[in-house]
């Protein structure tokens, strides 16, 4: 039995692994290196609850409401010593969309944690209002207010020069 588990396990892991990591570069702004390390402490934690999480309506639901969790609890941490630079490495990744990937990137690091977690789940996973107050433990209310407030930062941050950047 623990064998089966352990196997419905990984691959829960494989499937979920890769969708979780791009979400995690959106809740950290494109840090990839904590993106990684968040992903990998929220499959940690459903490996420990496992046994239930399986039996959930949606696992993959629940996965989403950790690693959103465990984004604002590392958020919160004063114990980081690590610091964001301004310095980006060199890539490979080659895209005709780099200049707007990069300014949407840095408008959403501009953004508080709990207010980039909102617009990550409302829109990016096209969750409901209810949905993503399930997930960040807040009311309706609150979620459509962080929303709100954290699109109107968005339009700021972008200016009217957003356009420009878009492919023809």
């Amino acid at each position: 039995m623990r064998q089966v588990r352990a196997e419905e396990y990984a691959e829960f892991a494989a499937v979920r692994a890769g969708h979780l990591y791009r979400a995690a570069c959106l809740l950290t702004a494109g840090d990839t290196h904590l993106a990684e390390d968040l992903v990998q402490e929220t499959l940690g934690r459903i490996y420990v609850r496992w046994g239930r999480v399986y039996r959930a309506d949606n696992p993959a639901a629940y996965a989403q409401t950790v690693l959103t969790r465990t984004f604002l609890a590392h958020r919160r941490r004063r114990s980081s010593g690590e610091r964001a630079t301004d310095v980006l490495p060199e890539t490979a990744y080659a895209s005709g969309d780099t200049p707007l990937r990069l300014t949407l990137l840095d408008a959403l690091a501009r953004l508080p944690a709990k207010d980039r977690a909102v617009v990550v789940l409302r829109y990016w996973e096209d969750r409901s209002v209810q949905e993503t107050a399930d997930a960040l433990g807040a009311s309706s209310a609150a979620v459509r207010t962080r929303c709100t407030r954290a699109l109107a930062r968005l339009r700021e941050l972008l200016g009217e020069d957003i356009g420009a950047y878009a492919r023809p």
